[in-house]
């Protein structure tokens, strides 16, 4: 007499040899169109020129990992301190290019004096101002190269300077609201910070 096996366990095995055989015809079947797709002349040439197009598309469109954006925060009241701070720049642009560099020196507080002219530093809360011949040549040179120097209202109006008389070469494209807010947002773009 024959084994009476339970209709569940039959169908079970019956299930899990249906599987095994459709796993195995399945890889047979991926291998088989793999290697056929790779060993035919027809897809093989058009697959070659794909990947050099890509790859020559990827070589132009990508960054060489050179090209940096840069705050250079200036708070404070030194003027040799400030003048170094403008051979960094100097020093910065050199080393990296201007072409492949954007950079903005942000001032505000005490760090206005870079750009206060000392005959002006009266009409200002000021003590003094260091934006001597030497210094504003420097300042001309690095804006010629592509440096912006970014100056705070809040600092204007609560030094109570006038940026079109007191200070050297300030445009009102120059002003932001807020120093200390527009490092937050250059930073939010990806602009490193360096305090000298």
């Amino acid at each position: 007499m024959p084994a009476v096996v339970p209709q569940r366990l039959h169908c079970t095995r019956i299930y899990s040899r249906w599987l095994s055989c459709k796993f195995a015809v399945d890889r047979e079947q991926d291998i088989g169109m793999h290697e056929q797709m790779f060993r035919s002349k027809n897809y093989l040439l058009p697959m070659l020129l794909l990947y050099i197009v890509a790859g020559w598309h990827a070589l132009l469109l990508a960054d060489d990992g050179t090209s940096q954006k840069v705050i250079y925060h200036v708070t404070f009241d030194d003027a040799q301190a400030q003048q170094q701070t403008l051979r960094y720049i100097r020093n910065h642009l050199n080393a990296v290019g201007e072409e492949k560099l954007d950079l903005r020196a942000i001032l505000h507080g005490e760090g206005l004096t870079l750009l206060l002219e000392p005959d002006m530093a009266d009409n200002t809360l000021f003590r003094t101002g260091y934006a001597t011949d030497e210094v504003t040549a420097t300042i001309a040179a690095l804006k010629d190269r592509g440096v912006q120097f970014l100056v705070c209202a809040n600092t204007l109006r609560g030094k109570q300077v006038d940026p079109t008389n007191d200070l050297y070469d300030v445009d009102e494209q120059d002003i932001v609201a807020s120093g200390v807010a527009e490092i937050a947002r250059l930073q939010g773009q990806g602009f490193a910070y360096i305090r000298p």
